[in-house]
């Protein structure tokens, strides 16, 4: 990738897009997860986890940020910005891909988080998911979730498992995204795209057109709202396999998070859609290579066994559902965070102090590891 003369000082005539290509390209060749820039600052990465800053980049000034946002922004989000203060988008940037970015105020000034998305989607043996994750696009119809805090890697796990079928399989998958991240690339399945704002008002809105539009497979971004998770919970209940995010850390806080996000008079019969019609859920967790470089998924796993559907459906049970994956076999379509933390260090992926700060409980997982 040619690389253009180095900006050593922001001034009234700094070209935003150059400087902001040459952030994104060091951000790349450092292996990046985000990008922050703001007022006053020297842009700032995230790297495995890290944030440091970016010396070779002079700090950036109110008005050039203010240029920077005006100009990354299409017209169509310029009078949302005003309004809100805040915009999420994605760019694409020749020779470094898609960028999806928040644009905000903080104190009276601009800044920006940015993150590259990777253009070419990984697969879930490249992602190094465990087999019981890759199996869950197996199902026919059924909610799956991946869920986990912002940054484990949830919509890279989503776009893996969806593309796994797109590969595989003769199907219709929709992607309802805001923005959209991964671009699919058409295999065996045919693929519609639609970004919120651009090509739909909002999720509900597109989850409802999408029932009308011949799917098999819906991505659905994210569950943010009671309307939306109901009519994903509807398109999972008619025979389409329904794939979404929620921010949640595991299994069992994940369903009371969805379900707590209707009215109580509204609960106990999203408790029973959900018994019904939910498959699987992946809450994962980005941990540090044990070679220094680069992170690792470990991943809690449920599906939905017939005492896990009885532990949805009662609301004092549902704290059971942790002992229940606890105690489960990965035959059984369980895996507990510390299965999981068990097989990593037995492959080498992580080490000893790594596991064992990470696992549900220290000192059973410290027996496991001494092979007791």
């Amino acid at each position: 990738m040619s690389q253009p003369n180095p900006v050593t000082e922001i001034n009234d005539s700094t070209d935003p897009l150059q400087l902001l290509g040459q952030v994104l390209a060091l951000a790349v060749r450092y292996r990046a997860s985000d990008i922050h820039m703001r007022t006053r600052n020297n842009p700032i990465i995230r790297v495995d986890g890290v944030l440091r800053a970016i010396r070779e980049i002079p700090t950036m000034t109110p008005d050039f940020m203010d240029r920077l946002a005006k100009t990354i922004m299409p017209a169509r989000l310029v009078g949302d910005f005003e309004r809100n203060h805040q915009v999420d988008l994605s760019i694409g940037f020749k020779d470094i891909g898609r960028v999806r970015a928040n644009i905000f105020t903080q104190r009276g000034s601009i800044s920006m988080v940015l993150r590259v998305i990777n253009s070419d989607i990984p697969t879930p043996e490249e992602l190094k998911l465990p087999p019981i994750v890759s199996g869950l696009t197996k199902f026919q119809r059924g909610l799956i979730l991946i869920t986990g805090a912002t940054g484990s890697g949830k919509s890279t796990t989503l776009a893996s498992l969806v593309n796994q079928i797109n590969d595989t399989k003769g199907k219709h998958i929709i992607t309802l995204e805001d923005p959209i991240e991964f671009l699919f690339t058409e295999k065996r399945s045919i693929i519609t795209q639609r970004e919120i704002g651009i090509d739909t008002n909002n999720f509900a809105d597109a989850m409802r057109a999408a029932m009308r539009e011949d799917p098999d497979v819906i991505l659905l971004g994210e569950m943010r709202d009671p309307e939306t998770i109901e009519t994903a919970l509807t398109a999972a209940e008619t025979g389409h396999l329904v794939f979404s995010t929620v921010h949640s850390p595991a299994a069992a806080e994940t369903i009371s998070r969805v379900i707590t996000a209707f009215p109580a008079e509204s609960q106990t019969n999203m408790r029973a859609k959900m018994a019904a019609n939910l498959r699987g859920i992946v809450s994962q967790r980005l941990l540090p290579h044990k070679s220094g470089n680069g992170r690792v998924i470990a991943c809690e796993v449920l599906t939905t066994s017939a005492l896990a559907r009885e532990l949805i459906m009662e609301p004092l049970k549902i704290k059971d559902l942790s002992d229940l994956i606890k105690k489960g076999t990965i035959a059984e379509g369980m895996m507990s965070f510390d299965t999981c933390l068990l097989d990593l260090f037995r492959k080498n992926e992580i080490d000893e102090d790594t596991a064992l700060r990470y696992a549900s409980s220290p000192t059973d997982l410290k027996l496991k590891l001494e092979g007791f």
